[in-house]
């Protein structure tokens, strides 16, 4: 990873983010009923309180001990236990079944588009639009595009969108992401 991501306005957590898959792919994990920016600067948080973000070392650690460095305040989450509870689980699968390699979910045995979700969906807290939407974000941020990715990022992959972290490159995108969303809720409710 060597494009520089601007995700949560905070220099620091967007280089690790941009630096560590791991971080990026807990970043996603945590980005549920908190503001994206919030949850993205959460590897941030981690890192600070660990001395470092290492996918072994968090797996490696107490869970308990773990949750505890995540819930002291502020916490990494609103959720700051059960959401501790799921970055641990995570770690444990990626040093488990891809070696401690997060991009190997990406890049081992050259997957496409459909192969790559698959494997994204095979994460723990990762449900279909979560690992849709880490698809898109790879292709449209990162360069990571393998076949057919567009197609299996659904419409978080549409070129010109504004529908999630995936499109957010600075504040004025965060604003446009932010105001679909807002609309897509109103329709629903409408």
């Amino acid at each position: 990873m060597s494009k520089t991501l601007r995700l949560t306005g905070d220099p620091d957590a967007d280089k690790l983010l941009s630096e560590d898959p791991f971080a990026l792919l807990t970043g996603m994990l945590l980005d549920q009923q908190i503001a994206m920016e919030v949850a993205f600067a959460g590897p941030k948080k981690i890192a600070d309180r660990m001395g470092g973000f290492s996918v072994t070392k968090i797996a490696d650690s107490d869970e308990e001990e773990f949750v505890e460095l995540c819930v002291v305040k502020p916490a990494i989450h609103r959720y700051g236990g059960s959401m501790a509870r799921r970055v641990h689980a995570l770690a444990r699968h990626v040093v488990e079944n891809h070696d401690g390699r997060t991009d190997a979910i990406w890049t081992e045995g050259d997957p496409d588009g459909p192969e790559v979700l698959r494997r994204l969906k095979a994460l723990p807290g990762y449900g279909d639009q979560k690992a849709r939407i880490f698809l898109a974000l790879l292709g449209k941020q990162l360069g990571v595009r393998p076949q057919g990715w567009r197609e299996a990022a659904g419409a978080y992959g549409e070129e010109g969108s504004h529908r999630s972290i995936a499109d957010v490159t600075g504040p004025e995108s965060l604003a446009e992401v932010r105001s679909f969303k807002k609309a897509a809720k109103a329709a629903k409710k409408a």
